[in-house]
Order: C-alpha cells, then sequence, then structure tokens
C-alpha cells in the first residue's frame, strides 16, 4: 500500500481554503436596526410638520398699512377681548358675526377679489387662542396670506 506524498504547500492551502474560505452573506442586521430607528423618528415627527397656522410677519421697520376705501381696501376681521369677531370691508363696519358667517363672507369676498389683503386686528386682552382660532378659520376660507395689525407703542 502506497501512501500519498503530502507536500508543505499543498497542506497550506487545504487548511487555509477550510478555515477561511469567502463569505457570500451580508450582515444586515444593523441595516434593518438603523431603518426602524428612522421610521421611529419619522412617525413622531410628522404629525408635528402638518399641523400649524402660517403666518408671514412684518420687519421691524414696516411701513404702516392703508385701510382707505380705494380698490385695494383690506378686508379687516377684529377679535374683541370677550373672543367676538366683527368684519370691517366694503359696507360691513365692525359688524359683530359668528363664525360660519364670517367665513362664509370671506369665502365670497375671495371669489370676487382673489388678490384682498386679509388682516387680523386683535384686541390686547383677547385670547390668543381667539386670535390663533380666526387665524385658522381665515385658512379654512381660503386665504393664502393674513397680515396682523398692531397700533405703535406710546412712547414714555
Amino acid at each position: 500500500m502506497k501512501l500519498p506524498v503530502v507536500t508543505t504547500a499543498m497542506a497550506r492551502i487545504s487548511v487555509r481554503g477550510r478555515r477561511h474560505g469567502l463569505m457570500s452573506e451580508i450582515n444586515v442586521v444593523p441595516y434593518i436596526d438603523v431603518m426602524l430607528v428612522l421610521l421611529i423618528i419619522f412617525m413622531i415627527t410628522a404629525p408635528l410638520l402638518e399641523q400649524g397656522v402660517e403666518v408671514d410677519l412684518p420687519d421691524a421697520a414696516a411701513e404702516p398699512v392703508d385701510t382707505g376705501n380705494g380698490d385695494d381696501q383690506p378686508l379687516i376681521v377684529k377679535v374683541d377681548s370677550a373672543g367676538a369677531y366683527s368684519l370691517t370691508y366694503s359696507e360691513y363696519h365692525d359688524e359683530p358675526m359668528e363664525a360660519p358667517r364670517l367665513v362664509a363672507l370671506v369665502q365670497a369676498v375671495l371669489e370676487d377679489k382673489p388678490h384682498v389683503r386679509v388682516l387680523v386686528r386683535g384686541d390686547e386682552r383677547a385670547d390668543y387662542g381667539s386670535v390663533v382660532r380666526v387665524m385658522a378659520m381665515l385658512k379654512v376660507a381660503g386665504v393664502p396670506r393674513v397680515g396682523l395689525l398692531t397700533e405703535e407703542p406710546a412712547e414714555s
């Protein structure tokens, strides 16, 4: 019986080949972990992005708004200290009204003049929530931009 002759070079190749073969699998567990963390972050932040009322804030050195009776007369919605609404536009001069009527009138004005300026004048003692509710109603009525009216502070 003849034994095969094994050289040292062959032994190294066969031993090395068995221990350190090419790995054909990719470990995807870290990628799944990162994906789940990102999914949770997006699930938490997505509802926050959809809520809110957009307001274009004026610059500090803004010119006074002309509220004359010309063709470019703005529509002014007022909120008093009790949270009641009134409208000043054309034939309406500080006429108090309920929210549904206010929305309907604003929609009618926007259908007639789509580029009319809409301004909100909130009483100093008005509840912040009342002013935000008016702005939300105006958004529902289709107003793209809302301006906020203020008065210059008295010099002391």
